[in-house]
């Protein structure tokens, strides 16, 4: 993936996917890197479209949007269907919710099924968190942001009564993701 990252989280409005990538975004910052972010939303407030390009580099960004995804993050069939094909296949990675997404065969990008609706749910009974879960193991398959960089930033961006189940949720993808990394 080289020293620049660009990394797009999509889904649909209320699967907190902008979040995420807010929060990847203030990660990267405090592991001192660069970084450019933007959001975009559906005509509709829950139900439509939502997205968050993030670009992590070492160096200044010279083009502040994503050209070609080297990580693709997406939690609805829509989202996946729409961004399958702008990510660039040789060495890059799509994660996916597996509840959420069939995904179709792409020629050499690899793709990771994380259980991060499933985890929520059944771990800390609530699937609010499933974009929390699937950012956590995201930070552990690509190593994009440290986990203490990542950890501050969620500290920083939810509310003080949603973060402890926020910082449990990291944990958890977090946990998932080094289980799914290959060796």
């Amino acid at each position: 993936m080289g020293d620049v990252k660009q990394i797009r989280f999509s889904g649909i409005g209320g699967q907190g996917m902008v979040l995420a990538g807010t929060i990847l975004g203030y990660a990267g910052v405090h592991d001192g890197k660069w970084v450019y972010g933007s959001e975009e939303y559906g005509s509709q407030a829950r139900g439509g479209s939502a997205e968050s390009e993030v670009i992590i580099a070492e160096h200044p960004i010279k083009f502040p949007h994503i050209i070609t995804s080297d990580v693709l993050v997406v939690l609805a069939q829509s989202a996946y269907d729409s961004w399958k094909d702008s990510v660039d296949e040789k060495g890059s990675l799509v994660i996916y919710g597996d509840h959420a997404v069939t995904p179709k065969a792409l020629n050499s990008a690899k793709q990771i099924s994380v259980p991060a609706i499933h985890t929520a749910i059944h771990e800390l009974h609530t699937k609010q968190v499933a974009n929390i879960v699937i950012l956590g193991a995201t930070v552990a398959l690509t190593g994009v942001v440290s986990k203490e960089a990542l950890s501050k930033a969620i500290n920083e961006n939810v509310k003080e009564r949603f973060r402890d189940i926020n910082l449990k949720a990291f944990d958890l993808g977090y946990n998932l993701g080094q289980e799914l990394r290959p060796m």
